[in-house]
């Protein structure tokens, strides 16, 4: 039948404990012959050098190896995005800080946002494109991760309003001040790394998962620095892990910030912690 090569790839993926088999092979095999997935037709054939390419593929996707990585591609927020090993894949969770973080630029009328670890800047870049009248600043440990940042900087198009440095905010420092600081720093504490999922602790980058031993050294370190990079009355939000939120707060309050809320994502966990300068 037409079909048998989408269905084999459906049967492999629901084998190997994929959790949408049909949809995942639907959009590697739109991929592969180059049309967008609501386009792809499972009943068409494919060419041998397109079951080639879609066998190289699947593979990679039967060791765990995520999707979105080998397609080299994740849709976040609004916008797509270039992926890669390099970078931390976005994640729905996150969607909730852009979300926090564009009602504070439109209540308060910002103008300026600094993102701590930009990653591929699926976050600052999200907030660039919905602003034009923003600029950004994304700081990173990483010079493979800022090339990823500028790829989708200029695939957004919002290039000439973003600057990207190779900065470490562990002994770097800023010279200029912002109205918004968003981060969603490493928070998974060094003993879970192992427990992770294999697609996360074998894909996603050591350095943008690792959070110290309590997972929270990142949060300290930000809360002891970051106020010096902020406009008075200046406001940060943090991305933060299951359960972490309080502490989160507890410890930017011992600091010196003053608290402004904690958002929950739309599986009722507490994701968001929002302090002020």
């Amino acid at each position: 039948m037409a079909d048998s090569f989408f269905n084999e790839t459906v049967r492999e993926l629901a084998a190997a404990g994929i959790a949408s088999p049909r949809l995942e092979a639907r959009l590697l095999l739109a991929f592969v012959v180059g049309c967008p997935a609501n386009m792809y037709d499972p009943q068409q054939t494919l060419t041998p050098g397109q079951k080639e390419k879609a066998r190289l593929l699947l593979d990679r996707r039967l060791r765990h190896e995520p999707l979105d990585k080998i397609l080299g591609r994740r849709e976040f927020y609004k916008y797509g995005f270039i992926v890669n090993n390099q970078v931390l894949s976005p994640r729905p969770d996150s969607e909730i800080l852009v979300e926090t973080a564009a009602a504070l630029i439109t209540e308060k009328n910002m103008h300026s946002v600094l993102e701590l670890g930009v990653g591929s800047g699926c976050l600052l870049l999200s907030l660039l494109a919905d602003f034009p009248m923003l600029s950004g600043t994304g700081a990173d440990i990483s010079p493979a991760a800022l090339a990823v940042a500028a790829g989708n900087a200029r695939l957004l198009e919002v290039e000439k309003r973003t600057r990207l440095l190779l900065f470490d905010y562990f002994k770097d420092i800023f010279k200029e001040k912002f109205d918004l600081i968003i981060s969603n720093p490493p928070y998974i504490p060094s003993a879970d790394i192992a427990k992770l999922d294999p697609e996360v602790k074998n894909y996603d980058p050591l350095s943008a998962l690792d959070g110290g031993a309590d997972g929270l050294d990142h949060y300290r370190q930000i809360a002891s620095v970051a106020g010096g990079w902020l406009e008075e009355g200046g406001y940060i939000v943090l991305e933060v892990g299951c359960g972490q939120a309080e502490a989160v707060a507890d410890i930017f309050a011992a600091a010196g910030w003053h608290p402004s809320g904690i958002i929950k994502d739309l599986s009722g966990v507490k994701r968001c912690v929002i302090m002020k300068k």
